[in-house]
């Protein structure tokens, strides 16, 4: 938090504009995109920074398959003008160079299918993070802090612990349970599913897209569970916001939005292992601590 002296208002450091992106959406812009730093107060580590360049764009009549085409269509107009190719040699998060083909068309896989052979857990019967719980300590898989997590934290934190670090790809993970993603359209074919994919390289999540939720009453209520879950310690919970949801009720079309770290695609580009080594001047700890 900062002073704003000409306002006489405290300010903040930025998160993701999302929430603000979209209600340009209502207000009659078919497409925004925005490149820009973001802050999230969340652990630093090789592939993580708490201040990173994100890109961001929104859509309307799109739904997340046609971000799916979009991505690969970037990319192979990314490996062109940059004249790489389609073939090197990424190191991934655990340290380890493999090779990755970003030949188009990219590998689909089913999220809840991946973490049931992973994992033995089947979440399309989980209901609750107590009984997700239950079922972790059942199959023996250790995650810390576990107990301090609602369920969208606790389904991340098993995925990161069983399956993260298998995928090369490039792939899109796709068919997320609904508690994954607050923001995200339930699936048509199944409203226990969102219509969210993330793309992974060799263990980095390097883009996340969903069909957006445009019924303001189901996100309202989604926001509910989310502060649930954040009076009940989850540092990860998003944070409701009122003003959102009575654009909503405006009027919001049917939209998809799409993300992509910047910094996360140099590093992969350029054959780093370190946020740091593309970002110039990160934030580190004083010298003298």
């Amino acid at each position: 938090t900062t002073h704003n002296n000409a306002l006489d208002i405290d300010v903040f450091l930025r998160i993701s504009l999302e929430l603000p992106l979209k209600e340009l959406i209502v207000g009659g812009f078919e497409k925004v995109f925005e490149i820009g730093k973001a802050f999230r107060n969340e652990g630093a580590d090789p592939s993580h920074l708490p201040e990173h360049t994100s890109l961001e764009h929104y859509a309307a009549y799109w739904n997340f398959e046609d971000n799916m085409i979009f991505t690969e269509k970037m990319f192979n107009f990314l490996f062109k003008k940059l004249k790489l190719d389609k073939k090197i040699a990424v190191i991934g998060k655990d340290g380890k160079s493999r090779e990755v083909d970003f030949s188009t068309p990219w590998k689909k896989v089913d999220f809840i299918e991946m973490i049931k052979k992973d994992s033995g857990i089947d979440l399309e019967k989980i209901k609750n993070e107590k009984e997700l719980k239950k079922e972790i300590k059942k199959n023996k898989v250790e995650i810390e802090e576990m107990e301090a997590m609602g369920l969208a934290s606790l389904i991340d934190a098993l995925y990161k612990k069983v399956s993260r670090g298998k995928l090369v790809g490039p792939l899109f993970l796709y068919n997320y349970p609904v508690a994954c993603q607050p923001l995200a359209r339930r699936s048509d074919q199944d409203k226990t599913k969102v219509e969210q994919f993330q793309l992974i390289i060799n263990g980095w999540e390097i883009v996340k897209a969903y069909s957006e939720l445009v019924d303001p009453m189901d996100q309202a209520e989604r926001f509910k569970e989310q502060a649930a879950s954040a009076a009940k310690g989850d540092m990860e919970a998003q944070a409701g916001d009122d003003e959102y949801v009575l654009a909503m009720e405006y009027g919001l079309p049917p939209i998809s939005g799409w993300g992509l770290g910047i910094d996360r695609i140099i590093t992969i580009l350029t054959g780093q292992t370190n946020l740091r080594d593309v970002v110039l001047l990160a934030l580190m700890r004083p010298k003298e601590k």
